[in-house]
Order: structure tokens, then C-alpha cells, then sequence
């Protein structure tokens, strides 16, 4: 979540009084622990507190800037870190909402508080008084008997003093201050423009026989849909993936898999309102400015110079050692495919709204499964309970439901986190079904960090958010693979928050460089399959049964299928992220034709999409994972060689292991830099080799 700050003026002090009295932000939690009273926060106590946030956290700013006393850790940087109590406590609730249940009035105020935000975020990074606090510490570091965590969280402030801008003249500051400013704005609208054409975007299909082919569930799910939209007697589908896959996997209605897959890949590419090809160019002239301004040649550059890659070349190497054979894979696989095609006698070339369809009929004919045969296992609740087990085998840790706890919206639920001696570790919100206002994907967020202060240890609020196929009115959610795949997935993120055991806020969970954020999250992702871990979930949802074994074998047997396509769509989009961060000049360019440009280059084959298009690429124009979005594949490198440490010992919760994994892992956060963490885990570095065959592409 991105951290954004935001001061206002307030019109009288009775106004400010009245306010105050009213606005459950200004009141101490009543809960015990510490959540907000959605029930009680109403839309306009936003901005008040957005604005006495702002207020209080500039002061504590200008005190510790304007400290007669000498620089210390204690009344510096110490200071800084748990400074802006306020603000946290605001932001952490409004963007919270604003990306999982958004409506015009919330993105109005994010519209107009971004840049005020941003703005507030510059005054502090760039105040002069303040940088030279910290860079007087930062020089004589190691004369100043820090803890090494004390001395991690100085560096840190340090390079992110440095990397916004301190150490330039007035002039640059101004200049980047605009930057800023125009950015953030221009992020901003980017995401707001997905949104909308995600939501704009209905396909009603007025005949039953177009639907050929579709699961009954599916169709049910669909009728629904149009009778909530209005359309009774019609089926409804949309861009959202729970609707829209399962046509590409079993619909016999090309046209209407045509029609569906093209939808989604060109949202924000029809020179509407909602248009995103302008705003690219916008977004990428700012960051090569700003790159630059700062000192690199590239947005590549500066971004990756905060990683554990560390340079443009080092990302394009590792993308390549994987592109190779994952491509090399794809091209086989799409061969099989158009062989099944050819069978049929229809003349038709393999095209890209026919590999999901024919991948299940191959999929079905090489390992006699079928997805959809799958799914009466995968109840939600029940897959729930078994990533909530899996805790419990790997972790020691119990999960109690809470009732009666104020959320933003009724599909949220939220549980009681305990370690294996009681005490409290967290809570977790999960909020899993699609809505209008919810932004696409799956995520996690913080409501507020795990800290120590004062001898007491801030336990954590995570929410883990997804979109996740919908119950109808006579069956529950019944999740797809990749549904159950990404639960386990983001749990593997609320770990990694709910886990933490730093003294201070800027180090805990989750605030670690971005290519190793996902190594605690895929690394879940091992365990999803396994058997032992499937028999505490995969349960019909009718009768209770346990999934037969026969059928657990043949998902273990198809472990590795249709992996060429997976990873190639995956690795395009990270090379395309790539290609636009490491542009050098602010000219601008055709968006559709720079994209095409590098799928030439790359060698993509013109029968897989890539995962993301441009107009729609959240993850690296808003999202935080510009120049980032190989993090995926770095990590996966590092999730496979760590699970192996498991594997290893013939017993895939080993607590030895385990132990290891949440002492020098998942509570360590950001207090050493990623690599020795890991190897003091492992004992040893990455094993490049374990992604390759763990995928079966060696």
C-alpha cells in the first residue's frame, strides 16, 4: 500500500471541535484490537482527518528538524518512524476501502488528495534541516553503537532521503516536486480508468445454445447476474475473471470466446474517456525525468538500484534464462493444440481465444482431468480452513473467528490470529468476491504494522482481498485452481505481516525490497498440492467426501502442464515491463506499437497474449511494480529452492524447517538486507536450477 500524506486547512476552530467530537478517527478505537469502527466512519470524516493528520505529523516534522540538540538515533530517526500516528491511522483505513469497495465520493477524495499527499511526502524528504540530521548520523554510523537493526533502519532513511531528492539544489527539488505531483495524479487516474472499464464492460447473451458447453454452475452464475443487472431470462458476462475464464475453458461458442477474451485484453484501448495510452505516455515521460534528475539513465535504473537485481542487465539476464525454455515449451504446446484442432476438420488456425479451450480437452485427454470436476472440492470455506491448518502445521498458529467486528462491507470476515501459547499474533480480514467497487486481482494490505514501543509489541491488522468466483443461490463458491492457488498465495503475504517481530514500523512484514515480498507468498503456493496438505480442504461440498485419492494423483501427474503458456505470458509481461522502464528519452510513442515492437523481439508467439497489455498493466503503471514485475519470477527461484529445504528432509512440515523459515524470514522484515536472511535460513545460496524443474522446463 502506498504510504501518501496530505495536509488542509480548517476553516474555524468550533469546525475543527465539531469535527473532532464526531470523527471516530480522532477517538481512540473502543475494540480491543485497535480496528476501525467501519461501522462508525462515514465519508466525510476523511478529510478532517486526512487534514489534522497532516497537521500533526508536519509538526512533528519541523521538531525533530529544528532540534537544538545534537543528532541522535533516539530523537532522529527513531522519532521519524513512529512520527505521524494520525495520518497512518486515516490512510491505512481510507485506501483500504478505496481499493476494495471504492464508490465516486471515495474516488473523488483520492483524487484530490493524492497530489496534497505527495506534496507532504516531498516536504519532509526534501527538508534540508532534516536530511542533514539523518546524514550526520549516516557518517558516523558506525561510532553510534547501533543495534543492527538500529543501523538497517538509519541506512534506510539515508538512500530514501537520497533517492528522493535531498541531496539536490532548489532548483532540482522544485522541479522534482512537480514530478511528483503530476505523477501521482497521473497513477491515479490510471487505476481509476481500469476500474471503470472493467465495470463498464456487459456481455448478455440471449440464447441458451451460445452457451454450449459451459458447466451448469456457470450458466447458473451467469443468469443471476443478468436477473441482478435486470436482464431476466438473459446470462451476463463480464471482464471479471471468475465469469469470463470459464467460457475460454469450456465454451464451443468461438465467437463468444473471442468476444470475451478481446474485451479483457483491450480495456483502456478504444480512445474512450477511460483510454490509458496518453496517460502511459504521461506516466513514462515523468519517471525517465525523474530518473535522470536523480542521477540515472533510467527509470530501470534508478528503481532496480533498490532491489536485490540491482541493474536493468542483471533482470534481463535472469528473464532470459527462463524466457528460453519457457517459450520453447509454449511452441510445443501450441503444436498439441493445433493437432487437436486439426482433428476436427474445421479448417481453423489456433488462435489465442482457443488455447484455454483446447488445453482442457488436452488436458482431459493426456491425464483424464477436467477442471471443472475439480470444483465441487474446492469450497471456499473449506480451502480457507486448510491454508488456516497449514498455519497451524508449519506455524503453531489458531485462527477463531470473530463475530460482531465492524467491516466495510458484508462479504468481509475477520478472524482472531493466536500463537501456539495463546497470545495474540493479529487479526485477518478476508474480503474474496468481485464487486464493482473493488479494484481486479487479489491482494493484501495493512490496517495498521506490527512495532514495539514503549515495551509494548503492536500486534498487526492484515486484510487479504481477492476476487474469487461468487456463490449463486443454491451453491457456494466453488473455486477454480488458480482461485485456490492465489488464496494460498496472499496468505502467504498476511504471514509475512501477521509474523513480524520488529521494533520499528518502517522495517516490519511486508516493507522489504520488492523481489523478495513474494518469496513468503509463493512459497504457499508449494504446499497447495501436496496431498496431505489437499485432504484438509478438498471436500465436497455436497456430501463432505474427501477428494479420491485417484484424482489427487492425476493433479500431482498434471503438475507440470501447459507451464510453457504460464510462463510465457508471465515473462512477456515482464520484459515488457522492462522494455518501457528502461527507456532513456521523454518522447513520445505509439503504446500499441512499442508494445508490438517488443513481442517481436522477445520472439512471443502469436497464439498466447500477454498477461497484462499495456493500457491495463496495473502492476507497473499504478501499482507499485514498475520495473518490478520480474519480482514474480525472482522470487519463484527463491520460493522453490526454499521449499526444497522441506522436501529435503522427507518431511514437508518439518518443524526444524519451518522454524527457521519464521525466525529468519518472516519475522526478520526488512532488518537485514534479503540475500543474508535467506542464506542464513538456507545456508546456502539459491539454487537457480530448482524454478527450471520445479516448472518442468529442464
Amino acid at each position: 500500500m502506498k504510504k501518501l500524506f496530505f495536509a488542509l486547512m480548517i476553516g474555524t476552530i468550533m469546525v475543527a471541535c465539531t469535527a473532532k467530537t464526531d470523527n471516530p478517527f480522532f477517538q481512540s478505537y473502543e475494540n480491543e484490537y485497535g480496528a476501525p469502527p467501519f461501522d462508525k466512519i462515514k465519508t466525510e470524516h476523511y478529510m478532517p482527518a486526512f487534514t489534522e493528520g497532516m497537521k500533526q505529523h508536519q509538526a512533528e516534522i519541523d521538531s525533530i528538524a529544528n532540534n537544538p540538540e545534537a543528532p541522535t538515533f533516539a530523537n532522529t530517526i527513531e522519532k521519524m518512524d513512529f512520527s505521524g500516528e494520525l495520518l497512518k491511522k486515516v490512510s491505512s483505513a481510507f485506501f483500504n476501502v478505496q481499493s476494495a469497495d471504492t464508490n465516486d465520493d471515495l474516488d473523488s477524495i483520492a483524487k484530490e488528495i493524492t497530489p496534497e499527499l505527495t506534496a507532504h511526502n516531498d516536504n519532509i524528504y526534501l527538508n534540508d534541516k532534516l536530511f542533514q540530521r539523518v546524514k550526520t548520523l549516516y557518517d558516523n554510523r558506525t561510532n553510534l553503537g547501533l543495534t543492527a537493526e538500529q543501523n538497517r533502519l538509519l541506512e534506510k532513511y539515508y538512500k530514501n532521503f537520497i533517492r528522493s531528492g535531498a541531496a539536490l539544489n532548489e532548483t532540482q527539488k522544485a522541479g522534482l516536486r512537480e514530478i511528483n505531483k503530476e505523477l501521482s495524479s497521473a497513477e491515479l487516474n490510471f487505476a481509476q480508468n481500469v476500474l471503470a472499464e472493467t465495470n463498464a464492460y456487459q456481455k448478455f447473451v440471449t440464447s441458451k445454445d451460445e452457451l454450449k458447453g459451459l458447466p451448469e454452475g456457470v450458466i447458473q452464475a451467469a443468469a443471476e447476474g443478468a436477473k441482478e443487472a435486470g436482464k431476466e431470462g438473459q446470462w451476463l458476462f463480464t471482464t471479471q475473471k471468475s465469469s469470463f475464464i470459464p467460457v475460454l475453458q469450456y465454451g464451443e461458442n468461438r465467437e463468444l470466446r473471442k468476444e470475451l477474451l478481446m474485451a479483457y485484453t483491450t480495456r483502456c484501448n478504444h480512445d474512450n474517456a477511460n483510454d490509458n495510452k496518453k496517460l502511459i505516455n504521461t506516466i513514462m515521460k515523468l519517471r525517465v525525468k525523474k530518473a535522470q534528475l536523480l542521477g540515472f539513465e533510467s527509470p530501470a535504473a534508478f528503481i532496480l538500484d533498490n532491489t536485490m537485481a540491482k541493474t536493468p542487465e542483471a533482470v534481463y539476464s535472469f528473464l532470459q534464462t527462463v524466457w528460453t525454455p519457457a517459450v520453447a515449451k509454449a511452441k510445443v504446446e501450441a503444436a498439441e493444440l493445433q493437432k487437436m484442432m486439426d482433428a476436427e476438420k474445421k479448417g481453423e488456425k489456433l488462435e489465442a481465444w482457443d488455447w484455454w479451450y483446447y488445453t482442457e480437452k488436452l488436458r482431459k485427454e493426456k491425464f483424464d482431468l477436467n477442471e471443472e470436476e475439480l470444483k465441487p472440492y474446492f469450497k471456499l470455506e473449506n480451502v480457507r480452513e486448510g491454508v488456516f491448518g497449514l498455519g497451524g502445521k508449519l506455524f503453531g498458529l489458531k485462527f477463531e473467528k470473530i463475530t460482531g467486528m465492524p467491516v466495510y462491507n458484508k462479504d468481509v470476515e475477520t478472524f482472531k490470529v493466536l500463537d501456539a501459547d495463546g497470545s495474540l499474533i493479529g487479526i485477518l480480514y478476508t474480503d474474496y468476491f468481485p464487486r464493482a467497487g473493488k479494484a481486479s486481482g487479489a491482494w493484501m494490505n495493512n490496517i495498521s504494522e506490527q512495532y514495539i514501543k514503549d515495551g509494548v509489541n503492536h500486534r498487526p491488522i492484515i486484510v487479504n482481498v481477492g476476487n474469487f468466483t461468487k456463490p449463486t443461490s443454491d451453491k457456494p463458491s466453488l473455486l477454480t485452481m488458480d482461485e485456490v492457488e492465489t488464496m494460498f498465495h496472499e496468505f502467504g503475504h498476511a504471514l509475512h505481516g501477521l509474523l513480524a517481530q520488529s521494533t520499528y514500523p518502517g522495517l516490519s512484514g511486508t516493507n522489504v525490497v520488492r523481489d523478495f515480498v513474494e518469496l513468503p507468498s509463493q512459497i504457499m503456493e508449494n504446499w497447495c498440492w501436496e496431498p496431505e496438505v489437499m485432504k484438509t480442504y478438498a471436500k465436497h461440498y455436497k456430501t463432505g467426501e474427501l477428494m479420491p485419492q485417484a484424482l489427487m494423483d492425476k493433479i500431482q501427474k498434471a503438475g507440470t502442464f501447459n507451464q510453457g503458456f504460464i510462463n510465457t505470458e508471465l515473462l512477456a509481461a515482464s520484459l515488457l515491463d522492462m522494455d518501457y522502464h528502461t527507456l532513456k528519452d521523454t518522447a513520445a510513442f505509439d503504446v500499441n506499437q512499442f508494445e508490438a515492437n517488443t513481442m517481436k523481439r522477445i520472439g512471443m508467439i502469436p497464439e498466447i497474449i500477454v498477461r497484462y497489455r499495456s493500457p491495463y498493466f496495473k502492476h507497473i503503471f499504478e501499482g507499485g511494480y514498475s520495473a518490478g514485475y520480474y519480482s514474480y519470477t525472482w522470487a519463484a527461484v527463491l520460493d522453490a529452492d526454499a521449499y526444497q529445504a522441506f522436501k529435503e528432509t522427507g518431511d514437508i512440515f518439518n518443524q526444524k524447517v519451518a522454524t527457521a523459515f519464521r525466525k529468519n524470514i518472516l519475522e526478520k522484515g526488512d532488518s537485514d538486507e534479503p540475500m543474508k536472511l535467506y542464506k542464513t535460513f538456507r545456508g546456502a545460496d539459491p539454487n537457480p536450477d530448482a524454478l527450471l524443474i520445479k516448472r518442468g522446463l529442464k
